[in-house]
């Protein structure tokens, strides 16, 4: 009989290379925040966002920095006091995105631990997200379909629906 010894959970940001970090957006990187999203806001997976934008909501974002200091990646998660039809407080997942050297590397599954960590810490109900892809990533970590009306009214109102984007959820 062969026995095993159980090891520990892995840590949040284990499928990561050792040598990147997960961190929040400082303002000064806004450039390299637009820069990154570029190449996604011109597939239309996300939408245009000026620089300014980036600047004021840097601490909203959670990065994938490199050895060399690069940004390979990014998240942001808002906070809302309330999500829809009078539900407790919320948060939305925006602009995510990995470069495209990195995809396939757990880069993504890190950003989207942190933001989820982000979440149970604000102590929010829920968090939402609206996607123009198939939300495997989202799926895989307990997001399920649901309508905007759920979700918190401002940024309901602010979903294109020329986009056609999917609304999901993740809730505790």
């Amino acid at each position: 009989m062969i026995t095993a010894t159980p090891r520990p959970a892995a840590p949040p940001h284990a499928l990561l290379t050792p040598s990147f970090s997960v961190r929040t957006a400082r303002p000064d990187e806004a450039a390299a925040l637009a820069t990154l999203s570029l190449p996604f806001v011109r597939s239309g997976a996300l939408r245009e966002r000026p620089v300014s934008l980036y600047a004021a909501q840097a601490a909203d974002f959670q990065v994938l920095e490199g050895p060399d200091g690069t940004l390979e990646g990014c998240v942001g998660m808002r906070a809302y006091p309330e999500g829809g039809e009078g539900a407790g407080p919320a948060g939305v997942v925006y602009n995510f995105c990995v470069a495209e050297h990195q995809q396939g590397s757990g880069a993504g599954a890190g950003l989207l631990r942190a933001v989820l960590a982000m979440a149970r810490a604000r102590s929010l109900d829920a968090l939402f997200t609206a996607t123009t892809g198939g939300g495997g990533l989202f799926l895989r970590y307990g997001f399920t379909p649901t309508t905007a009306d759920l979700a918190p009214r401002s940024w309901a109102r602010s979903l294109d629906p020329r986009r056609n984007a999917r609304v999901l959820v993740r809730t505790w």
